[in-house]
């Protein structure tokens, strides 16, 4: 009744697009060409053998006919005769049930052969959608939503097999079989036979695709009202205990039934127009079916055509509208398909904000100093971020960046990071700007403990070594001990086998934070980036924390974004951060010394905490 993963949206695009589109998709079934060939023999030969089956079928209805009205009186000679015919027939039985099992066979070869096509083909685009997805920059990802971006994903392999499955095994072969049976009507019973299929035909068509395409907008109504009902749905379930709370059971349920009542009466306007389109394709059948028979009849009577060429003619007719019964689902799903392949290829044809320039050099880090020359920046031109920002960072000090909610800091992580660009200014480590280095190596240098500490879905050693896939168990132990993490390990019954569950929901904020902690350790960057580590923290988990970051910041070049500034009251150096402007700088005694916005903050949570 109802997806969760709500409707489908069409993407506007042109013929000439979808044209673009097959032919870029042509280009992932190109590796098979060998096997594409042999499969597109093989779906030949299965129509030559199902448009054989009613030749075959009026040649035993014309020998049964004649030796029928030959029977009486029968002699020697007749009997003997009639015992040939007899032969014959059964040699026309067996090869009628011949043509039908070779039909199977060649249908199932081709499926067989067209098999590894396909998939590795949808294993090809899905690979390079993941690829581009991962490519594009952060900014393109905090515009998109979770479900967008899976979904983007998962229509790298649907879209594909499903144009796949429609031309290949649909429209093709329909088309091939129209041509032999138009083929053999004209050649053996004359251009009126061939009018009555093309004209039926070419109506039949001309009738699916115009109503198919009216009654598509009680389709996209239903997906809609159901992406609707569905968004409310999961809507209410994830705030539970904010509905618990408010007794707002009944508000919610009555939203979604609204949606429900409006999407089940789309329902049956879209199932009132189905009917009306399957009787409309059954009438023309129907009426070409009986022009033809006409014809037929009027011929038998005539002595033109024997009585098998009717059972020929009514069987040909018949077999040739079974595929075209379905030409209203294959012309709607051909249309999903192609614009869910040209949102894909959309999504490839994007490019990344940030890319390496084409002789960008691997960064190599011999003294691990940072500095940040009259950076400027903003995410939207009309609000500034970062105005003029200068600081340097020396090899082997801890500096930390402080300031008001807003004043830019964690925009310096991600800047320094890459994931964003300045505007104006320089970012540099050792002297070389992170805009000429590879992002590979830029980021191999750099380690982070985040605000969000997010997990995988997996065991605790695996989070761990995350951050170096070929750290020993001894490397990740060592690291779990010096994040105050092994006590807690070496509790859980299943150790560092434990799965934290989805983004660690398993584990508390102060396990997650010093899970994070270790995993720096593991990859043991020069430098490290500490946002805001321990700002979701109580005091207690706080000072373990520290601990563990003071530890590990010993051994490397620190830059500690932070909000609680109980925790950068030992750094080198302070930078004050407001409104994206540097307005103090200094060591903890001299700031408060100062009695400037260092001072006033730190009093301000000196008495939130009291």
């Amino acid at each position: 009744m109802m997806g969760m993963g709500g409707g489908r949206e069409q993407a506007p695009h042109s013929n000439r697009r979808d044209i673009e589109n097959l032919k870029k998709l042509s280009t992932y079934l190109w590796e098979y060409r060998g096997r594409v060939l042999v499969a597109l023999g093989f779906l030949m030969l299965s129509k030559l053998a199902i448009v054989a089956v009613p030749l075959v079928l009026k040649r035993i209805i014309d020998t049964l006919d004649k030796n029928s009205a030959a029977a009486a009186p029968l002699n020697d000679a007749a009997a003997a005769a009639s015992d040939n015919v007899l032969l014959v027939g059964l040699g026309l039985v067996a090869a009628y049930g011949l043509l039908r099992m070779s039909s199977s066979l060649f249908t199932e070869l081709r499926d067989a052969l067209f098999s590894r096509v396909r998939y590795r083909a949808m294993q090809q685009l899905s690979s390079r959608v993941l690829t581009k997805l991962h490519d594009l920059s952060l900014s393109f990802h905090l515009e998109r939503r979770t479900g967008s971006i899976a979904k983007d994903l998962s229509r790298g392999t649907s879209s594909l097999s499903s144009i796949v499955n429609l031309l290949v095994f649909n429209i093709v072969p329909t088309a091939a079989e129209f041509l032999l049976v138009a083929a053999i009507l004209l050649g053996g019973y004359g251009w009126q036979y061939t009018a009555v299929v093309f004209g039926t035909v070419a109506v039949y068509v001309g009738f699916t695709l115009f109503f198919s395409g009216w009654r598509m907008q009680f389709r996209h109504e239903m997906n809609r009202l159901d992406s609707l009902a569905s968004g409310r749905a999961v809507d209410s379930l994830l705030n539970y205990e904010t509905v618990k709370y408010f007794n707002n059971e009944k508000r919610e349920i009555a939203a979604y039934d609204e949606h429900m009542t409006d999407w089940a009466n789309a329902g049956v306007r879209s199932q009132v127009t189905m009917s009306t389109l399957n009787f409309g394709q059954a009438a023309i059948v129907s009426l070409g079916v009986t022009l033809i028979m006409m014809l037929a009849v009027r011929d038998v009577s005539n002595n033109v055509i024997s009585l098998g060429d009717i059972v020929l003619i009514n069987a040909m007719m018949l077999q040739l509208f079974v595929p075209l019964n379905v030409l209203g689902v294959v012309y709607r799903g051909l249309q999903y398909a192609l614009a869910d392949m040209d949102l894909v290829l959309r999504l490839l044809e994007r490019t990344p904000e940030i890319q390496d320039k084409p002789d960008a050099q691997a960064l190599v880090v011999k003294q691990a100093r940072i500095e940040f020359r009259d950076v400027e920046f903003a995410y939207l031109p009309e609000r500034p971020i970062l105005r003029g920002i200068s600081f340097t960072v020396e090899p082997g000090s801890k500096v930390a960046v402080v300031g008001p909610s807003g004043a830019g800091k964690s925009t310096l992580s991600r800047l320094l990071f890459r994931f964003y660009d300045v505007d104006q200014g320089q970012v540099l480590i050792d002297g070389v700007d992170v805009r000429d280095c590879t992002q590979t190596s830029l980021r191999d240098a750099l380690g982070v403990v985040p605000q969000d500490t997010v997990m995988f879905n997996d065991t605790i050693r695996y989070n761990l070594a995350y951050a170096h896939p070929e750290a020993d168990d001894e490397r990740v132990a060592e690291a779990a001990r010096r994040a105050n993490l092994d006590t807690f390990i070496s509790e859980l019954p299943q150790g560092y086998e434990t799965v934290v569950g989805e983004r660690g929901l398993k584990l508390s904020g102060g396990e997650k934070q010093r899970m994070a902690i270790a995993r720096v350790v593991v990859k043991d960057p020069p430098i490290i980036i500490f946002d805001e580590a321990t700002s979701s923290l109580d005091t207690r988990s706080e000072q373990a924390i520290l601990e563990g970051m003071n530890a590990v910041a010993r051994r490397a070049t620190s830059l500690v974004i932070a909000h609680r500034l109980s925790t950068v009251v030992d750094a080198d150096q302070i930078i004050v951060l407001d409104a994206g402007r540097i307005v103090e700088r200094g060591t903890h005694e001299q700031l408060l010394t100062g009695g400037g916005l260092y001072a006033d903050l730190w009093n301000m949570q000196a008495a939130a905490e009291e």
